[in-house]
C-alpha cells in the first residue's frame, strides 16, 4: 500500500453516523411490505410444567385475527435450535423447540403465535387464549440443580448437560509439592446485553416463485439461513436473509431463536407478510442471558510469587436448554482462566446446570469478563499473603514477548487448543502504570477522604479474536468506476462500513468516498460468516485485501486487451491502467462491471492483550462507590481507525462497569423473573462515569492475517469486574473486606462493609 494513499491508521469518522443521527436508518421496525400482518407471541408464565391444553377458540373469534398457531400447527414434528458454536451430540437433548411441545422449561417460552390484521388486535387476543399447564417444581439455582429439585430433561436424569476440562501440566502434583495455595469461592450474577434496539423480523413468502425473505437479520444471517431453510424443508437459494441498520448486538442478536423460525412460518402459512417487533419486557425474559457463574478455585505459587497453576470446579448456570452458542461462556472460564500469566499446572472442570430461566448465550467477552474477575482476585489475595507488591507479583508472571507464541490450555470434550500469537505484555503493564501515574495514586490505598475511602487497583487481560474459519468478500468496480463492496461480515454498531472502506480504499489506491459497503444479507455473497468474537475487521479485511489483488490482476488483464500488451505490463495506480504513456481510467475501462469473489480461509485466533488501572471511592454508609478513574491500555497489533476503536474500548468499559455495579437478572425460588423492566434492572448513564482513559498501541502486529490487526472489540470490558472487586477491596483494606461476588451494588458493598467491621471489632 502506498503512503500516498493511506487510509489506514486515520481516525476518521464514521460514515454510518450522519444517516442514523438525522433518523434516516432503516430498522425492521420501518419495514412494512403490502398486505400485512402482525404477529404477538403467547409466553409461559411458568417456569417448569407440562402444558395440558391450549384453547384458542375465543381468540380466533375476535375480528381481525387470522390465526393462532401452536406446536400442532408445525406438523409431525417440532424443529429444534441447533448449535452453531461447540456442537457435540451429547448436547442434543438440550436444544430448544421453537415452541413449547409438550412442556414449559422458563417463564418467556414461547406458546402459542396469534397473527392478526394489527399487533394490538393480537394483544388482545393472547388475553382469549386459555392456557392449562400443571407445574412442576422449579429449578431456580445451582442447589435446586444439583438436588434434583426436579429434572428438566428426564431422558438425561441429570441437571449437569455437560462438564469441560481445561488441562495443562499435572495439577495435582504441582499442588502437593507447592509453597503457597489459597482456596477460594467467586460468583458472578447473571445479566445480558441490553442493546437499544429489540430485536424484530419481517418475513415474506412468495409463493409463485417459491421465495422466503426475512428482514431483520443481523450478526450471522448465512448459519440462520442454512438452518431456517432446513427447518422449513426449503433449498438454501429459496431463503434469503436481509440485514436492516441494527441498534447493538453484543453478542446476544442475531443468534437463532425461536422467533427466528415462528415469524417466517407464519408468513409461509397465512400466505401474507407477518412481522414482529420485541418489546423490551420480552427481551428481558426471551433474549440470551449470561454470566451466570460460580466457582470454588485454587490458586498455587511458589514462596517467591512464581505462579504454579490452577484448579478447581466452575458451575455455569445456562438456563432452560443450549441453544446456538451457550456453551462458549462455561468453556471460556475454564480455558481462559491463565489470561496473561505463566500458568504451567491447570485442571479446571466447568459444568452447565440447566435450571428455569432464560437460556444463556454469548455477551461481549464471554467467559472472560468472569474469568479476570476469579484471577485478578486471586492474585490480589496471594500478594497479600505473600507480602509480595500486587505490581511486582504480576510482572513477574507475565508471559515474556521471548516465550511468543504461548499456548494456553487445552479444553475438551469438543477439543481445541490455542495459544497466543505475539505481544509484549512488560512494556503495556508498565505504559498503563505511567499513565495512571501508579506511584502517586497509590499514596491514596485506604485512605478516609471527605467521608470516602479510596482504593487503586490493576489488572491484566487477553482479548481472543478473529475466530475463523473463513469469510468472503464479493467486489465490482462499475462502470462508473466507483467500487462495491460486498462482504459476508455484518454490521451491529462497530462502524463496519468505515472500517472496511478505509482498507479496500488502501488496497485498491482509490478514494474513500467512491467506495460503498454492502454487508449482512445472505443475497450479497454465496457464504459469510457474520460479526462475532471480535473477527470482521481481521477476517472481512483480509479477505477485501485478497479481493482487491484478484481485482486488480482482472483490471489488468481487461486493460491489457485494449491497449495491446501483455496484463502483467499494465501498472494500476490512481484509478487507471496504463502501458507505455497510454492510459485508461477505471469509468471507461470496460463496458460492464468488472468483478471478482475472495476468501479468506483462517483458523488462528488472535490475541490482544493490555492493562487496566483503577481508582474508586466508597462511602462505608451507604455502600456508594465513586469511579475516580480507569484507564486502559491495550495492544491491537495494527489499527485501521483509532477512532472507532477508542469509542469501542470506552464502550465497553461501561458495559463493565454495569455489570460490576448494577445490572442483574434476579429470580425468585420458583423461576419468576424479578427485574422485567428498567424500572428494575439498571444500567449506567453516561453521567455515571466519566473519567474513563483509553491508550492503543502497535507493539506487536499480528502474524496471523495479512492486515497484521488483532480483534479489539471487547478487550476494555474483560477486567472491569476484576479491577472493581480490587479497588473496592483496597479502598477498605482496613477493614479486611473481600470482595467475592458481583455485583458491587450499594447494598453489597454496605454488606461487606457492615461484616468487615464486626469482624474489625472482635479482632
Amino acid at each position: 500500500m502506498k503512503a500516498s494513499n493511506s487510509y489506514i491508521g486515520r481516525p476518521m469518522e464514521r460514515v454510518e453516523d450522519l444517516r442514523l443521527l438525522r433518523g434516516r436508518g432503516t430498522y425492521v421496525a420501518d419495514v412494512n411490505r403490502p398486505n400485512q400482518l402482525y404477529a404477538v407471541i403467547l409466553r409461559s408464565s411458568t417456569a417448569h410444567g407440562l402444558i395440558k391444553s391450549i384453547d384458542s377458540s375465543a381468540a380466533l373469534a375476535l375480528p381481525g385475527v387470522h390465526r393462532v398457531l401452536t406446536s400442532k400447527d408445525l406438523g409431525g414434528k417440532v424443529p429444534r435450535i441447533p448449535l452453531r458454536l461447540q456442537p457435540l451430540p451429547q448436547l442434543e437433548p438440550f436444544h430448544q423447540p421453537v415452541i413449547a411441545d409438550g412442556k414449559v422449561r422458563y417463564v418467556g417460552e414461547p406458546v402459542a403465535v396469534v397473527i392478526a390484521r394489527s399487533a394490538a388486535v393480537a394483544e388482545d387476543a393472547l388475553e382469549l387464549i386459555a392456557l392449562d399447564i400443571e407445574p412442576l417444581p422449579a429449578v431456580a439455582n445451582r442447589e435446586h440443580a444439583e438436588a434434583k429439585r426436579s429434572v428438566l430433561f428426564d431422558d438425561h436424569g441429570s441437571n449437569v448437560a455437560i462438564t469441560w476440562k481445561a488441562f495443562r501440566g499435572d495439577a495435582d502434583e504441582a499442588f502437593k509439592n507447592a509453597d503457597y495455595v489459597r482456596r477460594e469461592t467467586f460468583k458472578v450474577q447473571r445479566h445480558a446485553a441490553m442493546f437499544m434496539e429489540p430485536r424484530g423480523f419481517v418475513a415474506e413468502w412468495d409463493a409463485l416463485v417459491g421465495k422466503l425473505t426475512v428482514w431483520g437479520a443481523a450478526k450471522t444471517a448465512w448459519h440462520n439461513r442454512r438452518t431456517l431453510a432446513a427447518q422449513l424443508e426449503l433449498p438454501i437459494e429459496a431463503v434469503d436473509l436481509i440485514e436492516v441498520d441494527v441498534g447493538g448486538g453484543f453478542g446476544s442478536r442475531g443468534e437463532f431463536y425461536p422467533e427466528d423460525y415462528l415469524i417466517p412460518a407464519a408468513a409461509r402459512i397465512v400466505g401474507r407478510p407477518v412481522k414482529w417487533t420485541e418489546d423490551r419486557r420480552e427481551h428481558l425474559m426471551s433474549a440470551n442471558h449470561a454470566r451466570d457463574m460460580e466457582c470454588d478455585v485454587e490458586f498455587a505459587a511458589t514462596r517467591d510469587g512464581r505462579f504454579i497453576g490452577l484448579r478447581g470446579q466452575i458451575w455455569s448456570d445456562i438456563g432452560a436448554y443450549v441453544r446456538t452458542n451457550g456453551s462458549v461462556g462455561p468453556r471460556n472460564i475454564a480455558q481462559y482462566m491463565c489470561g496473561p500469566y505463566c500458568m504451567e499446572h491447570v485442571d479446571l472442570k466447568s459444568s452447565m446446570l440447566t435450571t428455569n430461566k432464560t437460556p444463556c448465550g454469548t455477551y461481549r467477552g464471554p467467559g472472560r469478563y468472569e474469568t479476570d474477575f476469579v484471577r485478578e482476585r486471586m492474585i490480589d489475595l496471594a500478594a497479600q499473603d505473600l507480602k509480595i507488591d500486587r505490581i511486582e507479583l504480576r510482572r513477574r508472571n507475565l508471559v515474556a514477548d521471548a516465550q511468543m507464541p504461548y499456548p494456553l490450555p487445552s479444553i475438551t470434550p469438543y477439543d481445541s487448543s490455542t495459544e497466543l500469537d505475539s505481544g509484549d505484555y512488560h512494556a503495556v503493564f508498565d505504559r498503563c502504570l505511567k499513565e495512571f501515574d501508579w506511584e502517586e495514586k497509590k499514596k491514596l490505598s485506604g485512605k478516609l477522604i471527605d467521608g470516602y475511602y479510596h482504593g487503586i487497583a490493576i489488572g491484566s487481560f487477553i482479548e481472543g479474536g478473529a475466530a475463523g474459519p473463513k469469510e468472503e468478500v464479493r467486489l465490482v468496480l462499475e462502470t462508473d468506476g466507483a467500487l462495491s463492496v460486498y462482504m459476508g461480515s455484518s454490521s451491529v454498531g462497530q462502524g463496519l462500513e468505515t472500517i472496511m472502506a478505509q482498507i479496500a480504499a488502501d488496497a485498491m489506491e482509490m478514494p474513500y468516498h467512491k467506495i460503498t459497503i454492502l454487508h449482512g444479507s445472505t443475497a450479497y455473497v454465496k457464504d459469510g460468516y457474520g460479526a462475532y468474537h471480535s473477527r470482521s475487521t481481521v477476517m472481512g479485511g483480509s479477505a477485501i485485501l485478497l479481493g482487491a489483488e484478484k481485482l486488480k490482476e482482472l483490471i489488468r488483464k481487461t486493460a491489457a486487451e485494449r491497449l495491446g500488451c501483455k496484463p502483467e505490463e499494465v501498472i494500476v495506480d490512481s484509478e487507471r491502467a496504463s502501458f507505455d504513456g497510454s492510459q485508461l481510467s477505471f469509468s471507461g475501462l470496460s463496458e460492464a462491471p468488472l468483478e471478482v469473489e475472495a476468501e479468506f480461509f483462517n483458523k488462528k485466533y488472535t490475541w490482544a492483550y493490555g492493562t487496566q488501572a483503577a481508582h474508586v471511592a466508597v462511602d462505608p454508609g451507604t455502600g456508594h462507590v465513586k469511579v475516580m478513574e480507569i484507564m486502559s491500555v491495550e495492544d491491537v497489533g495494527r489499527m485501521i481507525n483509532p477512532l472507532t476503536l477508542h469509542g469501542q474500548a470506552i464502550g465497553s468499559m461501561v458495559q463493565g462497569l454495569g455489570g460490576a455495579f448494577l445490572e442483574h437478572l434476579v429470580y425468585d425460588d420458583e423461576g419468576q423473573l424479578l427485574t422485567g423492566s428498567f424500572a428494575d434492572y439498571l444500567l449506567p448513564s453516561a453521567s455515571d462515569f466519566p473519567k474513563l482513559d483509553s491508550v492503543t498501541l502497535e507493539l506487536r502486529p499480528c502474524p496471523n492475517n495479512p492486515l497484521g490487526a488483532k480483534g479489539a472489540g471487547e478487550g476494555g470490558l474483560i477486567p472491569v469486574g476484576g479491577l472493581m472487586a480490587n479497588a473496592v477491596a483496597d479502598a477498605l483494606s482496613h477493614l479486611n473486606v473481600q470482595p467475592m461476588q458481583l455485583p458491587l451494588s450499594p447494598p453489597r458493598i454496605w454488606q461487606l462493609v457492615e461484616e468487615a467491621e464486626a469482624s474489625h471489632a472482635r479482632t
